[in-house]
């Protein structure tokens, strides 16, 4: 598996290729299963797949947190190594930049996502999705990717990036892939090293009491499922909700009556100790 470290090599590269197709996945390393199947993906729809792993310093907003985030990037290499990368249909190359090679001059961007920059993670974690804009249209000018693939586990991350490349008009598909959960039901995510066995088993509950919403849902109003949700993750003292939204689908506006809208997703951020977990389930879709 070819690994490039800077821009230039990664560009030559790809200029020398040519592939009909490039696929993106873009990721801050700790991969997972999750990861890999975003890989798998592009590897169907694409003759070449750039995988990248950098830990984006703009999008944390709490020092402590960057500081924090699970590196290992030998394992990382070692996991994509088993997927078939070497294949000419369908090779995965590996860009592994510094943080200089991304942001070669101190750059200051604002965007303005609308509604998205104003509700649930991007009201916790201020700046946040400007820190992933920017990093997201960086990789998007160095690899002039076909196609991007993004979890929707980070559904909010990837309505702003769908949003990013209509307003600038980027001639590249972002294509949302499902979920990859772990056996227990808890949303494969690179923080879910950072929890101990206990604490991974009782994380599963998150999940567990979205499924219980989304059964509620069918006959409950939309405040007696919130509370009967607050209620159960109260129980559970590991467990510290920042928030619950249940929202439209498309707008990520939050709702108060079902007949509202015909698609409708339950939104959640869980403290789990010191470490931040989102999860999201689809209430209905019509």
């Amino acid at each position: 598996m070819f690994v490039f470290k800077t821009v230039k090599e990664l560009q030559y590269f790809l200029a020398t290729v040519t592939p009909s197709g490039i696929g993106f996945v873009p990721t801050m390393g700790a991969l997972h299963q999750g990861h890999i199947s975003l890989i798998e993906k592009s590897q169907q729809q694409n003759e070449l797949t750039v995988c990248s792993i950098f830990v984006n310093p703009t999008q944390f907003n709490k020092q402590e947190d960057l500081i924090n985030y699970p590196r290992n990037v030998s394992a990382d290499i070692e996991l994509l190594q088993c997927l078939d990368c070497d294949n000419e249909e369908k090779r995965v190359v590996l860009f592994l930049p510094s943080e200089n090679e991304i942001y070669p001059k101190k750059i200051e961007k604002s965007y303005d996502f609308g509604n998205l920059s104003l509700v649930m993670e991007a009201q916790h974690r201020p700046g946040h999705f400007n820190g992933v804009a920017m990093v997201i249209e960086r990789f998007f000018s160095i690899i002039n990717p076909t196609n991007a693939y993004f979890g929707e586990k980070d559904f909010q991350q990837l309505a702003v990036v769908r949003n990013l490349v209509k307003q600038l008009r980027l001639p590249v598909q972002i294509i949302g892939c499902p979920i990859v959960r772990e056996a227990n039901g808890l949303a494969m995510s690179s923080r879910n090293e950072r929890l101990t066995p206990e604490q991974k088993e009782q994380a599963a509950n998150i999940y567990k009491f979205l499924l219980d919403a989304k059964q509620q849902a069918k006959t409950l109003t939309v405040g007696e499922v919130k509370n009967n949700f607050i209620s159960a993750i109260k129980n559970i003292p590991v467990l510290q909700l920042e928030y619950l939204e249940i929202a439209d689908g498309n707008t990520l506006l939050s709702i108060n009556d079902w007949s509202e809208i015909n698609y409708c997703v339950a939104f959640v951020a869980v403290f789990v100790g010191n470490v931040r977990l989102i999860d999201n389930v689809t209430l209905y879709k019509d």
